[in-house]
């Protein structure tokens, strides 16, 4: 036709639908989904260089068909159990947005202020342009200052080239396990443990092999168990001393007695997660693995700023290592996230500044943190029922209540397990705390005593209301 006109265009689509069978015991889920557009094609007007004719109007429907999408995941992320510690805060916190008063007992994140030293070289950071990347293994200038640290606080040696900067001490552990582990090869892991490392190794393709310890010997690993449980594809021992989640503290003894049969094992290797090396209580000293003999050179070391110094938001933390293994976590994180902050950088340069452990800031901090420990171990050992392990350093409470299991809760149902007593804690108590079984024991439930002390105090009297209505309960 001379003369011709498109007013516009509707596509339609079937409706939306979604298909598929979900399988809990299979990594290969699958999902059909149907996709609708809607997207009218604009109007046009054709006119001809000589009379016009009377426009004319059609309608095209085109029908797309129902298009299956392949949604599944890699076995890899679905052998991955989200973080039961992200999942309880993110909970508390949406309660109190609501209005609920809930005592939030659950994150490990220090209540106090970054030290104003600290913070002021991050803001002079900013003022002075200090705002470029930095090179993927973190400036030479922190690098320095860490080796310095290690060497006067540690009693190990290492040169810049031997220290990694990462995101936080988590990217630190997470590409230590990537870097030297095979798919097969098995990481030890003591429990109680903190809740990743597990799944850092599943991400690995690794296999985690959980060593259990008691709460009669402080949730210390027995070399006894750890020599019987090795095998040749056992590739990596994690040990977190001050621990996460139980506070325990490894003595130097046990520490020589735990590398021995380390030093029996060609292929292993050692990862100490020394993140809570400052916050320990005297008569309790920390030993960094790596100072052992014969241990520096199979041994991973890895710290950051977080705990001590109060600067979890400023995301830095570093690993420490042989050249080859430290060199390999580089080239994982260049092709992931490539060096940390450069205003963080300068901030942890001025923390490794305050003295020796962190001098007196961090001195205050530790104070305030072992009052606030004591009044919990003497106020929890008050009830019947309740096994306690003291714990030497870090800000957390490791507390065995399964004498409650197996009670009825009114109004809520049975106290079964360390999951429903923190959701009946977090129900009738409004006090959020974490269940032990994210931390491989579910014996106990672990309280984070980085908060006040009047905060604290406030938190016990609920949890004791709370479970002295507990029907058939021990008694309190």
């Amino acid at each position: 036709m001379a003369n011709s006109s498109l007013r516009g265009s509707t596509i339609t689509s079937s409706r939306h639908q979604l298909a598929g069978v979900r399988s809990a015991s299979s990594d290969s889920d699958s999902f059909s989904k149907s996709l609708s557009f809607s997207s009218p094609l604009p109007n046009f007007s054709l006119k001809s260089s000589g009379n016009t004719r009377p426009l004319q109007t059609k309608r095209l429907t085109p029908v797309v068909r129902a298009m299956e999408v392949d949604i599944s995941l890699s076995p890899r992320v679905n052998s991955v159990k989200p973080s039961k510690t992200v999942a309880i805060t993110d909970q508390a916190t949406a309660l109190v947005q609501a209005g609920v008063p809930v005592i939030r007992l659950a994150a490990g994140e220090p209540d106090f202020d970054t030290p104003t030293v600290i913070a002021e070289a991050g803001m002079n950071a900013i003022h002075e342009g200090y705002t470029r990347y930095t090179p993927n293994a973190g400036t030479l200038e922190l690098r320095s200052a860490i080796c310095k640290k290690l060497k006067e606080e540690n009693g190990i040696s290492y040169t810049p080239d031997q220290i990694l900067v990462s995101n936080g001490a988590k990217q630190s552990i997470l590409q230590a396990v990537l870097a030297v582990c095979s798919p097969g090869d098995e990481v030890i892991i003591p429990a109680p443990f903190w809740v990743s490392y597990p799944e850092m190794a599943r991400l690995a393709d690794a296999t985690p092999v959980i060593l259990p310890t008691s709460i009669s010997e402080d949730f210390l690993l027995d070399p006894k168990l750890l020599e019987s449980k090795l095998t040749e594809n056992s590739r990596l021992l994690i040990i977190c001393s001050p621990s996460n989640p139980t506070g325990s503290v490894y003595p130097r003894k046990l520490l020589e007695q735990i590398a021995q049969v380390v030093a029996r094992h060609p292929r292993l290797l050692v990862l100490s997660d020394e993140i809570y090396e400052h916050i320990i209580y005297a008569p309790a000293t920390h030993t960094s693995f790596a100072s052992l003999p014969g241990m520096w050179e199979r041994t991973l070391t890895v710290n950051g700023f977080s705990k001590a110094f109060a600067m979890t938001g400023w995301r830095l933390g570093y690993l420490a290592g042989p050249k080859h293994f430290v060199a390999a976590c580089g080239k994982i994180q260049s092709q992931a996230t490539s060096g940390a902050s450069s205003i963080s950088q300068k901030a942890g340069v001025a923390a490794l500044g305050m003295g020796y452990a962190g001098g007196e800031a961090v001195a205050t901090m530790v104070k305030a943190f072992k009052e606030r420990r004591d009044y919990l171990v003497q106020t929890f050992g008050e009830l019947e029922g309740v096994k306690i392990s003291v714990p030497q350093g870090a800000f957390y409470l490791f507390l065995d209540f399964s004498s409650y299991y197996g009670t009825e809760a009114e109004g809520f149902g049975m106290i079964k397990d360390s999951e429903s007593l923190c959701r009946y804690l977090l129900d009738k108590g409004q006090v959020a705390v974490v269940p032990g079984d994210a931390f491989g024991d579910d014996t106990c439930i672990r309280i984070s005593y980085a908060a006040s002390l009047s905060t604290l105090q406030a938190a016990v009297d609920n949890i004791k209301n709370a479970l002295i209505s507990l029907r058939g309960a021990v008694p309190v």
